[in-house]
């Protein structure tokens, strides 16, 4: 019988990883809800048909939208964002503490608390924090478990029982909140279950995976194919405003090497926006390279070590390949290709925002920390000498820790900024009770809103200085028509050739023309044809507003405050196709991965009991 290690030093990285994403998150952890950037949460969402994606639009926030919107009526919307995202950041530390202990098991509670260091205090956490890419961050918690599943499914001759593929499942299901962490996910696991070697046929393992990825992907899949979104090309000027940058003092490879390099100079953390940036990624790179020797001469990957492990191999090729191709991409004909793909290929928008593939390196960057706690030890003994406060080499073990915690300080210090939301950059918002007397207003009316001022972001004096994706989507019981079309750089931000600002068309049709109809002051018949019964205007934002005031002259007043003022569109109106086929497909997709999910988690649960069970007999 194996004996296993005592209940508190094996629930230490959890907790561990606990701590540090609540020192994280800090202040958006109390009252209120997240709204930054790309990030917005409600206090209550409606199952419409932008909720599953069932407009021109693509599908970007699916299954997230439908998911908030089941849950809100019974949580408040914002806590059950906060609730994932923290999970998210917690699961994703011990996830890769468990990947060391599984792949790794020689090394010691330090290395695996420096790997859940490396993973969740790093310049990719704090820039998709800023971003508001929460549930991106579920995906990328997920690559850790999904190379845990797939490395004990490589060791079963039956990879098709519930036992051996729950924890895929829940690991990809669970990546899949977002159509990005789904890829993010599937590519990692096909990638491990291609690799030769194993127990069993390679073909029944790619097989499996394959099968998984698409079930979890069900509902954006079903989505685009059922709106037609994703057959048309996306705006080419996308490529170049969000491909991979440098950041101050490193070229753009060097960024993307030091898990930074994100489009948006305004979702920086303070300290990788001057020279503490080559020093943080200094300590990264440092840190994982300690490990390199160590992994390919064999470290025991838990059964009889031998040099070049296929699924350590693999997970460094991948991790190579992440941090390369968005560098290339970022070059004038990488930036090319990029073009020619969005205009031609379908769905090749998704893969615009390069950075967020180097995603896929952070696994790896985990597994080569914690091996190479033993040559950290020596290259702190080397630099420090004494003074260091190591224990001598003799003891290894003390020394290993010691080295661990030097290297946890190190991360620390490089990205101090991460601490408490970000430099309190992620912090609770509060709406005005604006927003809850006109979704009253709106329960049970036909027609969609129209809102404005046009654009798709807006600046509240609620919501701070930095731009906020606009909550009437997700607030309202209707549907609200989006353009997707987005504003990137600014006059501060003049790095982008052409001018001050690029616009980046949307794929929203049916939205740019609700919206000419507003911003040219037409006749608001104009609206009722174009389906469209309430136009909501958020009078506290600014934003472009041309000749609307014509438009609205000729509406009902409903409800104005000094936030918000709401219209109806007079006359009969032209309702929009009602798709109950499109709709109930949609829904039976969101199922499809709602099952695959608690199934998955359901025979993780079994799985461990019945282990516990066999250990005590």
């Amino acid at each position: 019988m194996i004996a296993r290690p005592a209940g508190l030093p094996r629930a230490v990285p959890s907790l561990y990883s606990l701590a540090l994403a609540m020192l994280i998150l800090g202040p958006l952890l109390g009252p209120g809800h997240l709204l930054l950037r790309d990030a917005v949460s409600t206090p209550r969402s409606y199952l419409t048909d932008s909720a599953l994606g069932l407009t021109d639009a693509a599908a970007r926030a699916v299954p997230q939208d439908a998911l908030l919107a089941v849950l809100s009526p019974v949580l408040d919307g914002g806590l059950v964002v906060k609730a994932i995202l923290l999970a998210a950041l917690w699961l994703a530390g011990w996830g890769a503490a468990r990947m060391v202990a599984t792949l790794l098991p020689t090394a010691g509670l330090g290395a695996q608390l420096l790997a859940s260091t490396v993973t969740l205090w790093n310049p990719y956490v704090a820039e998709r924090l800023l971003q508001g890419h929460w549930s991106l961050l579920t995906g990328y918690a997920a690559l850790p478990w999904t190379v845990l599943a797939m490395y004990r499914l490589r060791r079963t001759g039956r990879p098709w029982s519930w036992r051996a593929w729950s924890p895929l499942a829940v690991a990809l299901a669970a990546a899949a909140l977002t159509p990005t962490g789904a890829l993010l996910a599937a590519t990692l696991a096909l990638v491990l279950a291609a690799v030769p070697g194993g127990v069993g046929a390679r073909w029944s393992r790619l097989a499996l995976t394959a099968t998984t990825a698409v079930l979890a992907s069900a509902p954006w899949l079903t989505a685009t194919a059922l709106s037609g979104a994703g057959a048309q090309g996306s705006d080419p000027a996308g490529v170049a405003a969000f491909a991979a940058r440098a950041e101050p003092g490193l070229g753009t490879l060097g960024s993307l090497a030091g898990l930074g390099g994100i489009w948006n100079s305004e979702a920086l953390p303070g300290s990788r926006s001057g020279l503490w940036a080559p020093a943080g990624t200094v300590v990264v790179l440092a840190i994982v390279v300690c490990g390199l020797p160590a992994l390919w001469l064999g470290v025991p990957p838990a059964r009889g070590g031998r040099r070049g492990n296929p699924v350590l191999v693999a997970l460094a090729v991948v991790a190579a390949t992440a941090v390369v191709l968005p560098a290339l991409g970022a070059t004038g004909w990488g930036l090319q290709a990029g073009e020619w793909a969005v205009v031609h290929v379908p769905g090749a928008g998704l893969l615009r925002d390069a950075q967020k593939w180097v995603a896929l390196a952070v696994p790896f960057y985990a597994l080569a920390a914690a091996a190479g706690v033993p040559d950290l030890a020596r290259l702190c003994r080397r630099v420090f000498g004494d003074r260091g406060g190591l224990p001598p080499p003799a003891d290894r073990k003390t020394s290993g820790s010691a080295a661990a915690a030097v290297g946890i300080v190190a991360l620390l210090i490089a990205l101090p900024d991460l601490a408490w939301g970000v430099g309190g950059a992620l912090r609770p918002v509060h709406y005005p009770p604006s927003w809850a007397a006109v979704g009253a207003e709106l329960d049970g009316q036909e027609g969609d809103v129209a809102v404005l001022p046009g654009g798709t972001f807006r600046r509240f004096p609620y919501t701070g200085t930095a731009p906020v994706l606009d909550p009437a989507p997700r607030m309202l019981p209707l549907d609200v028509p989006q353009t997707g079309r987005l504003v990137v750089g600014s006059r501060h931000d003049p790095t982008f050739t052409g001018g001050s600002f690029i616009e980046i068309g949307g794929e929203g049709d049916r939205a740019e023309q609700v919206e000419a109809v507003l911003l040219g002051g037409m006749d608001p018949r104009h609206l009722a044809d174009l389906g469209v019964g309430w136009v909501l205007v958020e009078r506290d934002s600014s934003g472009p507003l041309d000749f609307a005031e014509g438009t609205l002259a000729q509406l009902e007043p409903v409800f104005a405050d000094e936030h918000l003022s709401l219209y109806r569109v007079p006359g009969e109106l032209t309702p929009v196709p009602d798709r109950p086929a499109a709709r109930g497909a949609a829904v039976a997709a969101h199922l499809v991965w709602a099952a695959l999910l608690a199934g998955g988690a359901l025979g993780c649960v079994l799985g461990r009991y019945r282990r516990n069970r066999a250990d005590q007999a």
